[in-house]
């Protein structure tokens, strides 16, 4: 007797393996769901000198809790094309990276440990030490620190130089949910 054609029905892993698929496919389109159009956060028209310090601050406040996914994306394609030339520090960052997907990026509902919820400035806090302590520990100790600077300077210069007063989100949902508590009023 011949099966071919048929699907054999011992096969137990195959439904499974297929959840599992379509569960990262689902994680994967929520997760950048909360990523913020690229479009708006490079908007050149947005981009003008602060007037003062405060706003500057209120600004940084601001476009750090609403872009918060999108300069962590950015921070990290800096440290990535640092280490290009460290292949052991390479690996490492690809391994801190698939932790990031999963344990950042890519979660559809809240961390729990123990039974407690994890707030996603503290992951977020807690993968960034992480991540640059495995990366020292591989001896690219100056590219590692240059592309932190880099990366640093980057998010902070856009974030300082940001218009906030065309973000669609109220500033209260924005201050709940960033990396910097309350958020003042946003200026232009």
């Amino acid at each position: 007797m011949t099966t071919y054609g048929t699907i054999p029905a011992s096969s137990s892993s195959s439904p499974a393996n297929l959840e599992y698929i379509s569960r990262a496919k689902e994680r994967i389109k929520s997760g950048f769901a909360e990523r913020r159009p690229w479009k708006l956060m490079l908007n050149v028209r947005a981009l003008r000198l602060p007037a003062n310090f405060p706003d500057a601050l209120s600004r940084v406040r601001t476009n750090l809790s609403f872009f918060r996914t999108n300069y962590a994306m950015v921070f990290l394609l800096i440290l990535f094309l640092s280490l290009l030339w460290h292949p052991i520090s390479l690996i490492v960052f690809v391994v801190m990276m698939a932790a990031w997907l999963f344990l950042y990026f890519l979660r559809d509902e809240p961390l729990a440990v123990f039974g407690r919820t994890i707030d996603d400035r503290v992951v977020l806090a807690v993968m960034s030490v992480l991540t640059i302590v495995f990366l020292l520990l591989t001896h690219a100790t100056v590219n590692i620190l240059v592309a932190i600077l880099i990366g640093a300077v980057v998010v902070v210069l856009h974030a300082a130089m940001r218009r906030t007063d065309d973000l669609s989100e109220d500033e209260e949902a924005v201050g709940t949910r960033g990396l910097m508590g309350s958020v003042g009023s946003p200026s232009s």
